[in-house]
């Protein structure tokens, strides 16, 4: 019989605890397991607990109901049902279109900095004017309120007090202040106000993904204003995940701002390689013979890298999706709208109840679309459908004639809160096709009748190439349009450019046909309306045979003679020389020179007239050009102007001595 030594004695009981510990590992690892397993399970539970509370508050924002004035309730819920349709779904919109996570904080008077939308790559001293839900008003300091503009609280074009310092941009100061003595605690001081908090704003705590853009670097751009044009571009700014497109030896007011997956930007050679137009900077003087290496030589610059361009990913949109948009002609307005169509990253937005020529392209990334239920969960009012009974009801109650608008609005934007006839009405058809009804903020010079978007301004294009490069070698910016344009142009998809007629009555109103850009466009050649021109029409008969009646003791040259558009060319020269005598500032002088007055160029006239001195800022307050002064009304100058009778009938009457002109000079011809 052996026996154990110490040495054995001591090996076995280690290999009992070893044993031991495994078996007690062993259930450990079990536990661990299970509690593992739990967990997960937990997890899923939670997920899926979140999701369904989700879901549950997205369709009570839909049940919420609208209740307006008069009228029958309306809710996001029943409407879809109604019409057996769907709304975009919420997982689509990207971050700052969807639900916000804050409230809007901002105050009214609350000063900051901020981009001018106009003009991106400013920054200037703005002051909160108005709330809304979570969209606010800002107003330039020290400019009229028409230049005011909207945008969300989240937006990543505001910023505190002292951004631009503490960045190293520059800030453009309130009007009348000088760059170098602006000081913005002296500033807040004198006009008693109060900074915006910096916990307001979102974007300073944005998460800054490195970028393979530097300032400087190349590309090719899309030109927003004129979709079909693929631009050379540099990097000019970068802020956060940002940076600032600007069209080389182009005006600045066609800059924007893009993050690195826009569908609008493309790296060098990109044209080239999709057999795609490029379009040159204007006074290039080797335009003919274009070449990348060439320019990047000659530039000292380096063309942004391929790989910084990052994948742009389908936005979801289709057909008949149902969401909420930003009324761009009356900015303050938010509708229920449906897609009607889309391209790779736009889609076009008809308003529900309205008359299709009010639909546009807008991009899909764009931050005035949110999903259905938006306003209801940030408190913004929102504007439902357009009943037909309410466009019958719009027609028999007087003011403006335009269907839907109710008189809300103005084409001066915040200036005026509404309007009461066609001349002001942002949906009437003599503004619907106008882009810019405002002098630029910064000029104070009257646009040009043709807006920017897809319109030569200068001259005609008439010439066609089928060359990928084009030279814009005369055109001091995009919309000059010294250029050659390619066949290609003609088929590419763009927004809708067709000028609707102002009239149903072609009798009544010359039109010529031009080309802008490659398309058929139809102008007014007189640029006065037809339904304008009606109205007229019956209010120079009333006034005719009213004067017909006065008594003959009165002397025929204290009486206001009406000049009827519709007046024989025999009796023509005796009213003529009838009303030189009375307005001698007026004689001679046709409507298509009046037509391109400034504002300034009004008011003046409106002070050479006799009596109406005093009337001229009037006119310069409402900034009325030369366009919109030739379509105004006997009734508008009253009613709108507030001009007594007396005045308003030589301020009319000059308005047909202009247009009598234009046709008395047209006859001699």
């Amino acid at each position: 019989m052996s026996e154990f030594s110490d040495e054995d004695y001591s090996k076995g009981t280690q290999k009992r605890k070893s044993k031991l510990s495994c078996k007690a590992e062993g259930i450990e690892d079990k536990d661990k397991d299970k509690e593992t397993e739990e967990n997960a399970e937990g997890r899923i539970l939670r997920v899926s607990q979140r999701a369904t509370r989700k879901r549950k508050r997205e369709v009570a924002i839909l049940k919420q109901t609208l209740m307006s004035k008069g009228k029958k309730a309306w809710s996001w819920s029943s409407y879809l049902e109604e019409e057996k349709a769907i709304a975009a779904p919420p997982k689509i919109f990207k971050e700052y279109q969807s639900f916000p996570y804050n409230k809007n904080g901002f105050k009214v008077g609350m000063k900051l900095e901020g981009v001018d939308p106009e003009h991106q790559s400013m920054y200037c001293v703005l002051t909160v004017a108005e709330i809304c839900g979570y969209r606010i008003r800002l107003h330039f300091d020290e400019y009229p309120e028409c230049y005011d503009f909207w945008l969300n609280a989240d937006s990543s074009d505001i910023h505190p007090v002292g951004w631009c310092e503490k960045t190293g941009h520059k800030l453009h100061p309130p009007k009348g202040y000088k760059e170098d003595e602006f000081n913005w605690p002296a500033y807040l001081k004198k006009c008693k106000a109060q900074a915006a908090p910096k916990s307001l704003f979102e974007n300073q705590n944005t998460t800054v993904i490195p970028s393979g853009f530097r300032v400087g670097m190349k590309l090719e751009a899309v030109d927003k204003k004129n979709p079909a044009f693929i631009c050379v571009a540099t990097v000019t700014d970068i802020v956060d995940n940002r940076f600032l497109v600007h069209f080389d030896n182009w005006d600045e007011s066609y800059d924007y701002w893009c993050e690195a997956a826009s569908p609008h930007i493309h790296p060098v050679g990109w044209c080239k390689e999709h057999r795609k137009t490029l379009v040159i900077p204007p006074d290039y003087p080797h335009g003919k013979h274009f070449s990348w290496e060439k320019y990047l030589e000659e530039t000292s610059s380096l063309p942004a890298p391929a790989r910084a361009f990052k994948v742009k990913l389908s936005h979801g949109f289709q057909k008949n999706m149902k969401l909420e948009a930003v009324d761009k002609r009356n900015p303050g307005l938010i509708r229920v709208a449906t897609v009607v169509e889309s391209d790779d990253h736009r889609i076009k937005i008809h308003f529900d109840g309205w008359d299709g020529i009010y639909d546009y392209w807008i991009d899909a990334d764009s931050p005035d679309i949110h999903p259905a239920g938006w306003c209801g969960k940030t408190g913004h009012p929102l504007q439902p459908p357009l009943s037909p009974l309410e466009l019958v009801e719009a027609l028999e109650q007087g003011g403006c004639p335009t269907a839907g608008c109710r008189g809300v609005g103005h084409i001066k934007r915040a200036r005026h809160m509404g309007h009461h006839s066609v001349v002001n009405c942002p949906y009437s058809e003599i503004n619907l096709n106008k882009e810019h009804t405002l002098s630029d903020r910064l000029s104070g010079e009257t646009p040009l009748n043709n807006p920017p978007m897809h319109w030569n301004r200068k001259s005609e294009i008439n010439e066609r190439s089928a060359s990928p490069i084009i030279n814009n070698r005369k055109c001091p910016s995009p919309s000059h349009t010294g250029v050659k344009a390619a066949p290609h142009l003609q088929s590419s998809k763009e927004e809708d450019t067709d000028v609707k007629l102002l009239c149903k009555k072609p009798v009544m109103c010359d039109v010529k046909e031009k080309k802008y850009r490659g398309e058929h466009t139809k102008e007014l050649a007189g640029k006065d309306g037809c339904e304008e021109r009606k109205m007229e029409n019956e209010e120079l008969s009333v006034n005719e045979t009213k004067d017909s009646k006065e008594t003959n003791s009165r002397s025929s040259h204290l009486q206001p003679v009406i000049l009827s558009s519709k007046l024989t060319i025999p009796g023509f020269p005796l009213r003529w020389e009838q009303q030189s005598k009375l307005l001698p500032t007026v004689a001679g002088i046709p409507a298509s020179k009046v037509s391109k007055w400034s504002t300034d160029e009004v008011s003046e006239f409106i002070r050479s007239l006799p009596g109406c001195e005093e009337h001229g800022k009037v006119f310069k307050d409402e900034q009325i050009d030369g366009e919109a002064f030739l379509l105004m009304t006997q009734a508008d100058i009253v009613k709108i102007m507030s001009i007594k009778l007396g005045p308003a009938l030589k301020i009319f009457n000059s308005i047909l001595m202009f247009k009598a002109a234009d046709k008395n000079s047209h006859n001699e011809l």
